[in-house]
This record gives C-alpha cells, structure tokens and sequence, in this order.
C-alpha cells in the first residue's frame, strides 16, 4: 500500500475510541493515487467501536417522551449513535470501494469529518445534560445496511445516504420542534446544525448514485425504486420535499409516488 492516506482511513475506521477516532480522522489526508492502491486489509472487517452502547433490535428500544429530561437525553443519545455510525460509513466508503474517481474520496471523507463533527456536538449536550455515549442502549440498523450493500458501490450509494440518511431529512424537524416545545433550545441548536449540514451529505449520495447509474448506461429512477426492492428497504412518507429536493431528489423516483 503507497498511499498513506488509504492506511490513515483504515486506521481510523478501525479505532474502537470514539475521541480518538475522531482525532485520528482529523488528520487523514488522501492523495490522488488513492483509487489506485490495492486494498491489503480483509475489507470485511467489522469497524472499530466502543464496547458499550449496548446493541438491542430497534423493538426492544424503550420509548421516552421528549416533555422529560430523560426522553431527551435519550433522544440526544440515539442522534450521537446515528453520528458515530455514520463516520464508519463514510470512511467505509472510501476504504471499500476501489477505482472510482478522486472526487468521490474528497466528497466521503468531507462527510466524515463533518459526522465527527455532528458526533461531537451531541456527545458535548449529553454531557451537559449528565450522561455520556453508550450510557444507554442503541440499535444497528445503519452499518447492517452498510454489510447488505458492501458487495456494490451503486447499492450503498443508493441504500444508505438515499434511504438512511435522507430519512435523516424527513423526521428531524418534527424532533427541533419537540424539542422546541420543550424549551431546549440548546438540543435544538444541534439539530440543527445537523439538518443543515445532512442535506449536502445526502446531495453527494445522490451525486455519485447518478454518475454510477451514467457510468453503468443504467436509468436512475427505476434502478433506484429496485435496488430498495432488492434489498428490502423501504422509504414511507411523510417527505421534508423542500429538504429531499435540495439533496437531488425528484418525486417520480420514490416508489409510491
């Protein structure tokens, strides 16, 4: 392996510390020979995490009202577990897939460095509001998505920033205005930094979803409506369309719609 940077990507997906993760990804820079280098780890390799939070299926996740300081402790904890996963996912992306055009390991580890940052705001609220991550239980759903679609870059691409994270767009503004309601706006300040900041990462999903599409002599609607089929994933409404929109979406290619 010759490009360092490709070593510093794994070697941050690998760390298991959160904080150090973080520092470690602060410091990645990739050059632009990086498609080019053979990838010498197994890539199968499950990302570096914590030992706790404990992972529990999405069901057997108690339910917190957001009027409590409980319910939005709980809630703050479920975003930083979003955030966390999502700095794996994103430096999966570049370590995995081989071959695609510079640009792309740009955009991904711009993203991960944006979801270090995201990461760090919550974990910051939690503690200001007396717990700390992986205080309270979590689920798995984001890197299982991200083990389905490992075999193929147009399917990640497709499943995860186009159905993951661009339900990110969907259901954070109904959380800001509970939380608003609730009168934290200091929570609310973090989401919204984060919506803000999603719909550009979705933006790139979406980007690099249409080159492979155009690369593949692919149409990009019904491939996209059946990748979700073939990897049984589904997107239900309601849609935040001001926010889909801005990330690339078009209305026709949502099944159902």
């Amino acid at each position: 392996m010759s490009d360092a940077g490709l070593q510093a990507v794994y070697d941050a997906l690998v760390e298991c510390d959160p904080v150090e993760k973080c520092r470690k990804l602060g410091g990645v820079e990739i050059g632009e020979g990086i498609a080019r280098v053979p990838r010498a780890q197994p890539v199968e390799a499950i990302p570096g995490r914590p030992p706790r939070p404990l992972l529990c299926h999405p069901r057997e996740m108690p339910k917190r009202s957001l009027g409590g300081p409980a319910g939005r402790a709980a809630l703050l904890h479920a975003v930083a577990h979003i955030e966390f996963n999502a700095i794996n996912l994103a430096l999966d992306a570049i370590w995995r897939f081989e071959a695609m055009p510079a640009d792309y390991y740009h955009d991904w580890l711009s993203v991960a460095r944006d979801e270090a940052r995201h990461f760090g705001l919550c974990r910051q609220r939690l503690r200001e509001m007396g717990l700390d991550y992986g205080e309270l239980p979590a689920h798995d759903g984001l890197w299982e998505a991200a083990q389905k679609t490992a075999h193929d870059v147009l399917a990640r691409m497709a499943c995860v920033p186009r159905v993951l994270e661009a339900r990110g767009l969907d259901v954070t503004p109904g959380m800001i205005e509970r939380l608003r309601q609730a009168g934290d706006e200091r929570s609310v300040a973090v989401l919204e930094v984060i919506l803000h900041e999603e719909v550009r990462h979705v933006a790139i999903g979406t980007r690099w979803f249409r080159e492979l599409c155009a690369q593949r002599q692919l149409p990009p609607d019904p491939t996209f409506r059946d990748l979700l089929a073939r990897h049984q994933m589904q997107v239900r409404p309601p849609f935040n369309w001001p926010a889909r929109e801005a990330a690339g979406f078009v209305r026709c290619e949502l099944p159902g719609l």
